[in-house]
């Protein structure tokens, strides 16, 4: 059956719920994509402001940086493998390479966003080194980074599925493989289905809540 009916699609949905697949599946699947997603913000957020600050890493990276962006994150899955084999590195590398750039990109976008006029201020009270970074353009560029971070929580869940298609090692994209591989489609669509959930949970109900305090804190908007 190539179309799956949705009362097929649900039971099967039940059925791995109930036999523990999904949640396991789930359960080691957000486990990877938090390591691999909060490596990425350790290292792209301090990159993009550095691109933003020093002129020599804006003329020797920010080119990298943009032309590796357009480069789709399951294309680094063979180098991942080759590097580190079919383990867990392959996939935590593979999302880092998903969300790392696309923060470091807004970071950047971010930072040079902020009113030069705050600057000149902190600059005249002798705010510098770390004091500048933490006090001033962190929290200046705070809204277009969080912008960032979501973008990368895109990036990092798709190259996770995919990489978990290929290095079958547990997670969601494990029971789409193994989906395929017994032709149940009515499997495949249940967990598709509970990959868009999951998306679609963390954007309205985590990043939207903290977008919306964020925006007001800074009086962005009224709405939002």
């Amino acid at each position: 059956m190539l179309f799956p009916t949705p009362v097929g699609v649900a039971e099967s949905l039940i059925q791995m719920e109930r036999d523990g697949r999904l949640w396991t599946g789930l359960g080691r699947s957000m486990l990877r994509l938090g390591k691999g997603y909060a490596l990425s913000i350790v290292l792209g957020v301090p990159l993009g402001i550095w691109v933003a600050r020093v002129p020599f890493l804006e003329r020797a990276v920010k080119p990298v940086v943009l032309g590796l962006q357009a480069l789709p994150s399951v294309c680094w899955l063979p180098l991942a493998i080759l590097w580190f084999g079919l383990t867990e590195a392959s996939i935590l590398f593979v999302v880092v390479m998903g969300s790392l750039l696309a923060i470091a990109i807004a970071t950047e976008d971010a930072v040079r966003r902020i009113e030069p006029l705050l600057l000149r201020e902190a600059g005249t009270l002798g705010v510098r080194g770390l004091r500048l970074y933490a006090g001033v353009l962190l929290p200046g560029a705070l809204p277009g980074i969080l912008t960032g971070l979501k973008l990368g929580w895109s990036f990092a869940w798709r190259a996770l599925m995919a990489a978990e298609l290929i290095v079958v090692s547990g997670g969601l994209g494990q029971l789409l493989h193994y989906g395929r591989e017994l032709l149940d489609v009515a499997q495949v669509v249940a967990v598709m289905f509970s990959i868009v959930a999951v998306g679609v949970t963390v954007d309205r109900v985590l990043f939207r809540a903290i977008e919306t305090r964020v925006w007001r804190r800074w009086g962005l908007s009224e709405t939002r």
